[in-house]
């Protein structure tokens, strides 16, 4: 039964993510502006992973550890991509639909692979070099580029290729910077490395956008966004296995689509489902192996 509650975390924020460029958009175009969601998505959720800390303070005293400094600093350092994945992801869905940007965002699967390789001189296996091919198929048919009457933006492409970019590099250091740290402690700084550079980015102009409406649109951008899903993920993920995690993680992509199909009105061409089909497949196939073990 507990598996099966473990599965459910994952779902659930999974599902709470791939809400999340559909509320910013149709935000969006109630006229909120995007710095002011942003800066209240990451104050919010570092507001309210600092109260969580105090609470398991208090709570758990004798499992509370002293962070040192470098731990802290190469935490707050690496939670900027954080804010830049979140930055480029919010503009790239200005200039293309909602379907589009997840499947941009979602190249992070084998710009990850190559960050491996890279960093850890680790050698993919066959699967995984046939998940990055098939991923790579998937994307040139879910975003539907070769119908000549689509007319997508050069600009928001390169956003959405740079937040998927930024979004392997944020998975790197969830997964390998300063690991023994417990987890609602490291996301508190890898959050507050996100708020700085969001503040830094948008500067004088959070201040000119902030208002009342903003700051509701904020808070629940912040629960669906820095709040929810981390949490659902540490409880869930432990249990069901990283591989297995990422597997159902992968709803996150459906339910971006589907929900933009709804509430946005955007459409979805026939081969653009299948090219989705085709990369929660390789998700599916990466990970398999190592879910199997």
């Amino acid at each position: 039964m507990k598996k099966y509650r473990a599965v459910a975390y994952v779902l659930i924020g999974a599902a709470s993510y791939g809400l999340l460029a559909t509320i910013v958009k149709y935000a969006n175009q109630l006229g909120i502006g995007t710095s002011a969601l942003t800066f209240w998505q990451y104050f919010i959720g570092f507001v309210f992973l600092l109260g969580l800390e105090l609470v398991w303070r208090k709570t758990s005293p004798e499992e509370t550890k002293k962070v040192p400094f470098k731990s802290k600093s190469k935490l707050i350092l690496w939670g900027t991509s954080l804010g830049l994945t979140t930055t480029l992801y919010y503009l790239s869905i200005q200039y293309v639909p909602v379907s589009v940007g997840i499947i941009l965002l979602m190249q992070s699967i084998w710009i990850s692979l190559l960050l491996e390789i890279v960093v850890h001189k680790k050698r993919p296996n066959r699967a995984k070099i046939l998940g990055v091919i098939i991923v790579l198929i998937g994307t040139l048919l879910a975003t539907n580029i070769f119908d000549a009457k689509l007319d997508l933006s050069i600009k928001g492409l390169l956003l959405g290729l740079g937040a998927g970019a930024s979004y392997a590099l944020s998975i790197f250091a969830s997964s390998s910077i300063a690991t023994n740290v417990p987890s609602h402690v490291r996301s508190k700084f890898l959050v507050l490395g996100g708020l700085l550079f969001i503040m830094l980015f948008w500067s004088v102009q959070i201040i000119q956008e902030l208002s009342l409406n903003s700051l509701y649109w904020g808070i629940v951008i912040a629960v669906f966004g820095t709040i929810l899903p981390p949490l659902l993920f540490t409880k869930g993920i432990p249990q069901v296995g990283i591989s297995m995690g990422n597997i159902f993680a992968s709803l996150e992509i459906p339910v971006s689509i589907i929900s933009a199909v709804i509430i946005l009105h955007e459409s979805v061409a026939l081969i653009q489902w299948g090219g989705i089909c085709f990369i929660l497949f390789a998700i599916i196939l990466i990970n398999r192996k190592a879910a199997q073990s």
